[in-house]
């Protein structure tokens, strides 16, 4: 059984996770100090997005799949596509099957459903809507009949459930209402959680459109175009910062966001170094966060897709974090 769990477990992208747990537990310490908190619901709603995430993470390997098989990107390299060819490896090597991939997406949810059912014991009925919006959306990324990941809104699905959508269910979990002033801290971390998409997207532009898969970067085709779109989400992050200090509806103290610029503007120039020559490599560096084990990604052939990724990652991660503190400090 424990053998069983961790299996899955390590299939369902924990690597990924930072980007959905991050934005909840920014929501849990901004209702801290807010009217009816408990600390115990709110907790156990970061618990519910996190089972969430990782349900749906197996989910999108489900649907990904059954639309074409993923070994389509290994075919795509000996064609001489730069594809990152890690992509359900378990399906692939035969580990697991399909249905045995469906069972796992549905236990896993199935928790997640489980914890949600406390929650709106205690908390109401808003808690559901919450809930079927975000499952809705979640099922519907890449799932029929809408796969709206296929259509150029994936970025713009995962910016709203984990930014807006995310935040606001565990501020509602832990406090019992909504907050406006956490609704507007939510939105430029959406647009960071949706840059981690977008950069993916434009690394996986050409397999993506072999497969039918038209991403936002797709739509936009040109390759200027796509780092222009890329420049704009990070600017407008930052600049909803600032607005918001400026209007009053934060606290000067998260314009120690602005220490994560370098990390962002270091994220546009590999992006950028990328579109030029995607045969480039580079190297983590100590102040990029956490990057795993960075040579086995370079062994495996990804390298040059995860330090990209990871510093779309952390750059959110440093971000989620100093906002935490902010937060504490106001």
């Amino acid at each position: 059984m424990l053998k069983t769990i961790k299996f899955w477990f390590w299939n369902t992208r924990p690597h990924a996770l930072p980007q959905s747990i991050l934005p909840a537990v920014v929501a849990f310490c901004l209702a801290v100090k807010a009217d009816g908190f408990s600390w115990w619901l709110g907790l156990l709603a970061i618990v519910g997005v996190a089972f969430a995430h990782s349900s749906l993470n197996l989910f999108d390997d489900y649907f990904d799949y059954r639309v074409k098989k993923s070994d389509f990107r290994e075919r795509l390299l000996h064609r001489g596509i730069r594809a990152r060819i890690h992509k359900c490896p378990y399906l692939i090597s035969g580990q697991a099957t399909v249905n045995q991939l469906l069972i796992a997406c549905l236990v896993i949810g199935g928790i997640a459903a489980a914890i949600g059912a406390l929650i709106l014991y205690f908390r109401g009925i808003t808690v559901l809507y919450i809930a079927a919006v975000a499952l809705f959306l979640g099922i519907e990324y890449s799932g029929a009949p809408l796969r709206l990941s296929y259509r150029g809104l994936g970025e713009v699905v995962i910016g709203i459930m984990f930014g807006p959508l995310s935040m606001m269910g565990v501020y509602f979990a832990a406090c019992g209402h909504i907050d406006w002033n956490t609704l507007f801290v939510s939105v430029p971390i959406g647009l960071l959680v949706a840059n981690i998409i977008y950069v993916h997207s434009i690394m996986d532009c050409e397999p993506d459109r072999e497969v039918g898969k038209m991403t936002f970067a797709g739509l936009l085709r040109r390759k200027t175009a796509m780092l222009v779109a890329l420049a704009a989400l990070i600017v407008a992050a930052f600049g909803l910062i600032v607005a918001g200090v400026i209007a009053g509806k934060f606290s000067i103290w998260y314009l120690l966001t602005l220490l994560t610029l370098p990390m962002a503007i270091y994220l546009f120039y590999i992006m950028v170094a990328f579109v030029k020559n995607p045969e480039r490599q580079f190297e983590p560096h100590r102040w990029l966060g956490p990057v795993g084990n960075f040579e086995a990604m370079k062994k495996n052939g990804i390298g040059w897709f995860m330090i990209r990724w990871l510093t779309a990652r952390n750059l959110l991660s440093f971000f989620c974090l100093i906002i935490i503190v902010a937060s504490f400090i106001c």
